[in-house]
Order: C-alpha cells, then structure tokens, then sequence
C-alpha cells in the first residue's frame, strides 16, 4: 500500500475532486487551484465526495466486527479478520490507510480554508458573496473536525482531567497546507486537550459561518436529507463530542438544540423501513450526494449480505438478536434470513444483517450492490446523546422523556416507562445499541464506559448448526474493560516515517 505522510499528502489526490452538480473544470495545482469563488465551489464539493466515501462502508462497519455485535463465518477469506479476532497490529493496512486518508482529507481542508481566509481578506466580494465563502470556509473546517474527531475517537484513549493534558495522548495536529519531504518538521502528538480544543474551534467557527449563511435568506434553510452541512449537523458534532469526552451538560444541551429545532422529527413506524431501504426519512440531518454515477462505498455489500443470499463474512451474534422484544420494528428492518446461507461445508439458515439492503436507484445494474445513501447524523442520535447525558447528571425526568419518545416511534405498543439509577443508565445503553447497531459506534461506547465484553459464541435457540460455521478464533473474543485493544494503533509506518513520533505509540503496541 501507498504510504502517505500526514504533513506530505500527495499534490495529486488534492486536487481532484468530484463536483455534486457536475461542473466540469480542469487540473488544478496548489498555486492557481483557488482564485475566485466559484473555484471555492468546486473544490469544497470535493470535500463532500470524501465525506461520501469516509462515512460509509469499511469506516464504520470494521469497528464494530472488532466489538461483540457479528461472528465471523468460515470461508470470509479472514477479510477483517484480524480485527474480528483481537490480532491487532500496528503494521495492519487497514489502519494504516484509515490514518492516512484521514490526514489527506485534513491536508485539502487546510488548503480550502486557507484559501477562503485569503480571498476573504482581499475585500473585493460583495456582502452575498462573503456570506457564501464564509459558508464553504464553515464546511471545510466541519470536515477537518470530523476528520480529526473521527481519528482521536479511534487512535487516542477516551478523554478525561486527568489525562487531559499528559504529553502525547492526543493526535499530531496540521493546521496549515504545507507540503514538504523535510521530515523534521514533522508534528508529534499534541495532549487530549489541545486535540479537543482544535476540533472545538473549527466547530464554533463552523456553527458560526454557517448560522450566518442560513439567516441570510429562507431557501438556504436547513431541511431533512441535505446533501450539505447545516449549523444543526455542526450542534449535532458537537452533541456527539461531548458525550464522548463527559461532558454531559454541553452534551445535553447542543442535542437539544437539534430536537427542539423543528426541523426534524423522529421517523415514524410505517415510514421505518424506508429510511434504509430507500432512503427517505425525517430524521436526517446530514445524507451525503449519492447516485448512481457517484457512489459511496457498499456498506452491506459481501461482508454483510450477498445477491445470491448464501454467504455473509460476518452475521449478528444471538445475543445481539435476541435484544429486540416483540414489536419492534427494528427488528425487521435491520435483520432477515439466508435459509441457504453456506460456510464450513454446511448449508444453513440463519440471520444476516440488513440494515443496509441498497437503494434501488443506486443500482449500476440488475444485481444488487447494496450501496445506500449514509446517514452519518440523525435525529434518533441526539435523542439518545439527551437521554444518556440527563442520565449521566441524574435528571431521570428528561433521561425518560427522551427515552420514552424514541421507544414509541419504535416498538408498536409501547408503554412509556419511568426509570431511575442503574437501571435508567442500563435502558439507555441498551437503546443506543439496539437503534445504531452497524453505524461505527459500539467499539466507542464500550470504553467510554468502561465496559468489557465477551462475544457471543452460541447460536443453539436459533440453529445450533450455525455454530460449526463461526470462525473458532473469534467465537468468544473478549476484552477486560481497560484493554489496550479499545484504542488502535498509530501505523508503524508513520512512527518510522516521522521521528517525532518515536516513543508516541499507543500502550500496547
């Protein structure tokens, strides 16, 4: 695999990009690429297309086949096998490559906001005009934090005071477009703090800019489904950081931000199923440009489900299925059954999971190829980042509130409940789970709450023959709840590419 140094991204991957209204425009270099504002335009839906691409498929699915959600069948060819089976190196290409697209995208934000600061200072824009570079400026400092959110969420512990500002804990931080081989100029990693405090200032700048864009006229108002970045997808980040690094009253109030909005609704029962299959939905803040010219990765393709339905890399453990009560529709929405599914030599029955069937307007062409439009920030999200944040500060009145309202729009018949302490906290993790099982959170939850697990190995109250199809080395893969696995490797080739990061590794590896 390519290498790809995070303060050296190559100058050709920068400039090509893919324009979501199709505006066709030639090579650009790193010194005539952004002139004017429509040049802004073109290289920020280039900013999308990667956002396409890192919020789909692999990027969420490998974190939770390394947690206790899926069981590994005989004959995946050990595609996310080493993953799946706790065999965790910091030479694994997976990882690296995560780590080294990550910084190639930061590297292409750095150069668009640097560019728009410039073109911003040059005066020459009338007041629309400003308001719309501030709005590309918004966006690429939204990606840019996501980016390096998504990096510290995977590669750096879970925050907390008293590791907040220990040397090295955080992530190397590019702040500048600055393409250079001198590798002594290289950045080592920062402390938790200043990470956090980074990606904390992009968003304000962020929320900011495009808050202004938004008021400036009714049609650029925020709506469900946007192809592009509103100031509640930015509330919605915000939500999502806060709850991961404790912050339970930041947490709970930019998540209510969002639900109090009106903007968006919690999609109903009948309307469920349509929110993967096609699609559609009121829940989503955020859905990146697809079709089917420009796909994203197929999140259920092979690993998942398969055209002939008779072989899946990975299916949900029992215990995983077994969560679901009667009722809900989830159940159906994101499970069904292969009664020819194959492996070990065996034909058998059992569950697949089909929270990401494909769109049929997708398709390239009549076999399926499970590509569905991502949905990387939803309402349910942030009804759930309430609950746990209100949990967490022992307000049960808002926890259940927000617990409550979700439940109904998901399990026919349901009875709202009113719960307290250990219980309150243990319902919200469960609903957590059970709403965004296969969307890249699990591995996260788990240690920031410092839990453990043992993955399920059984399968006798379904079809006790699937068992001899589960891949023995990962049958019943645990991790004590401070194991060093819950946090990824830095590659070993960016250790031995910059010496700054020489004694930086993670603990472990």
């Amino acid at each position: 695999m390519k290498k790809i140094l995070i303060a050296f991204a190559l100058i050709g991957s920068l400039f090509t990009s893919c324009d979501m209204d199709k505006q066709p425009f030639g090579a650009l270099d790193d010194q005539t690429a952004i002139q004017k504002l429509n040049d802004c335009l073109r290289f920020r839906n280039g900013l999308y297309t990667s956002m396409r691409s890192i919020t789909s498929g692999s990027w969420i699915y490998t974190p939770e086949i390394q947690a206790d959600l899926f069981q590994g069948m005989i004959g995946n060819g050990n595609n996310v096998g080493l993953i799946s089976t706790g065999n965790i190196l910091s030479s694994d290409q997976d990882v690296e490559a995560y780590w080294a697209s990550m910084y190639t995208i930061i590297n292409k934000a750095n150069y668009l906001i640097e560019k728009t600061d410039e073109l911003i200072a040059n005066g020459t824009f009338t007041d629309d005009e400003l308001t719309v570079l501030k709005r590309y400026d918004g966006e690429a400092r939204f990606t840019r934090a996501y980016c390096y959110f998504w990096l510290a969420d995977r590669f750096c512990q879970t925050y907390s005071s008293a590791n907040a500002q220990s040397a090295a804990m955080g992530l190397p931080l590019v702040s500048v477009y600055y393409p250079t081989a001198d590798r002594s100029v290289y950045p080592g990693r920062s402390t938790q703090e200043e990470t956090y405090a980074f990606i904390a200032e992009d968003l304000e700048k962020a929320y900011t800019e495009l808050k202004a864009f938004e008021s400036a006229s009714d049609k650029n108002a925020p709506a469900p489904n946007s192809a592009y970045v509103s100031s509640y997808t930015v509330q919605a980040l915000q939500a999502r950081i806060a709850l991961a690094k404790g912050d339970n009253a930041t947490a709970l109030s930019k998540a209510e931000a969002v639900i109090n909005s009106g903007v968006y609704s919690l999609t109903t029962m009948n309307a469920y199923a349509n929110l993967w299959s096609k699609d559609e939905g009121t829940e989503v803040l955020f859905r990146p440009f697809m079709s089917s010219t420009e796909l994203g990765n197929a999140t259920g393709a092979t690993c998942f489900l398969t055209d002939n339905e008779e072989s899946a890399w990975y299916i949900p453990t029992q215990e995983m299925l077994m969560l679901y009560d009667e009722g809900d529709i989830r159940f159906d929405a994101f499970f069904t059954v292969y009664k020819s599914l194959k492996s070990n030599g065996l034909t058998v029955a059992a569950y697949v999971f089909n929270k990401f069937p494909g769109n049929e307007t997708l398709k390239t062409g009549t076999q399926r190829n499970f590509v569905n439009m991502m949905k990387p920030f939803r309402l349910s999200e942030q009804y759930l980042i309430a609950a746990e944040a209100a949990a967490n500060s022992n307000d049960a009145t808002k926890a259940n509130k927000y617990l409550n309202e979700l439940r109904a729009n998901r399990i026919q018949g349901y009875e709202a409940e009113n719960l307290n302490g250990n219980a309150l906290v243990k319902a919200v993790r469960t609903e957590r789970l059970k709403e965004l099982i296969g969307e890249g959170f699990r591995l996260s939850d788990l240690r920031r709450w410092g839990e453990g697990f043992t993955r399920d190995g059984s399968y006798d109250a379904i079809n006790p023959k699937v068992e001899e199809c589960f891949v023995v080395a990962g049958r019943f893969v645990s991790y004590p709840a401070d194991d060093y696995r819950f946090v990824w490797p830095i590659p070993a080739t960016e250790i031995q590419s910059n010496p700054q990061l020489d004694g930086q590794q993670n603990p472990g590896y």
